[in-house]
């Protein structure tokens, strides 16, 4: 048994610009209480699985995304398999009509079968939904992806995202254990090029910790929160929080909203961690030492590295147009060929 973790900062109410002044530049996790208690959706997830699948079925589309489905014995964890080079699930296209029938198919059954679907675009699958769901703590003009999560009593391993995210739970209840990114060295990460959603994930099940085979995962649980929420909660998580997730319930539902503060064709740092390891990772210690200086200097430093340049002659470091950022990238595609 572990002891209980401390709840994440709930909030009873919240609007954008205070959001948007405290909450984000604090950069921790927060908790709005009842922020989106007055969606239809929310109100169809508390009349029941049936009068929820109705709603989404009238505005679902027909069109097909990624589920996962998980024979009973995994007990709703998706994970691997044990030699980490496959799955311990089958995924298979279903559309949201079908993910609600075999949902509703087996809600009364001690030991159903685990069905996950994330991320699905609300604009290829509910197009109607923003309009009637607006999003009040955010610019409705911001780039931003928003997505439904459907499911039934499942769980997701501890991972990060790389966009801020507003998680709102619709139906159903949803548990969120988080931790902070410092935290990477206790959670015994599985492989980098080879994950289940896109992202690297923890090995360990946070809800039966093995200790023997994770001691230092106690670490990570000593720096842990906990969001605990309910229809018409949401969970607000920076970039980069590592965070496990269980849903309960026949028919869970969340909406989330994935941005960044960053450029939208902005590259994803992931590409360059992956060509630093290729590139750095075995070398000389001495020489790696000498390019961390390197990096701390260009990129992670304060100041300008070429203040004492023209503004219009800093190249990479300055400021890029268009033009300049795709030549940039061909460049390193082409020394990347070689």
């Amino acid at each position: 048994m572990t002891a209980p973790l401390p709840p994440v900062t709930a909030y009873q109410s919240m609007d954008r610009m205070r959001f948007e002044a405290e909450v984000v530049p604090a950069a921790r996790p927060a908790v709005f209480r009842g922020a989106v208690a007055d969606w239809p959706v929310v109100a169809a997830g508390r009349a029941g699985p049936a009068a929820f699948a109705a709603y989404l079925r009238g505005q679902a589309t027909e069109v097909a995304g990624e589920a996962w489905f998980g024979a009973p014995e995994i007990a709703g964890r998706f994970s691997f398999n044990p030699a980490l080079d496959g799955y311990n699930h089958e995924r298979k296209a279903a559309s949201i009509a079908q993910l609600l029938d075999l949902l509703l198919r087996q809600q009364a059954d001690p030991h159903p079968w685990s069905i996950f679907a994330g991320a699905l675009p609300l604009g290829r699958h509910l197009p109607r939904f923003a309009a009637d769901h607006p999003q009040k703590l955010l610019d409705a003009a911001r780039p931003m992806l928003v997505s439904l999560w459907l499911g039934n009593g499942t769980s997701t391993a501890a991972h990060w995202d790389l966009p801020q995210n507003l998680a709102c739970v619709v139906a159903g209840n949803r548990r969120f254990t988080l931790f902070p990114t410092e935290q990477l060295g206790n959670l015994y990460v599985g492989p980098l090029d080879f994950t289940l959603a896109g992202q690297p994930s923890s090995l360990v099940d946070v809800d039966a910790p093995d200790f023997e085979r994770f001691p230092k995962f106690r670490d990570a649980l000593a720096h842990a929160q906990v969001a605990e929420l309910e229809p018409g909660d949401v969970l607000y998580m920076p970039s980069l929080w590592w965070h496990a997730v269980r849903s309960t319930g026949p028919a869970s539902a969340m909406i989330n909203y994935w941005w960044r503060d960053a450029p939208v064709d902005a590259i994803s740092p992931m590409k360059a961690l992956m060509l630093a390891i290729l590139t750095l990772r075995d070398t000389a210690p001495q020489e790696r030492a000498r390019w961390q200086h390197m990096f701390d200097h260009y990129l992670f430093g304060q100041g300008e590295p070429l203040a004492h340049v023209p503004a219009d002659a800093r190249g990479i470091l300055g400021k890029r147009d268009a033009a300049a950022t795709a030549a940039a990238k061909a460049m390193i595609a082409r020394s990347l060929v070689g």
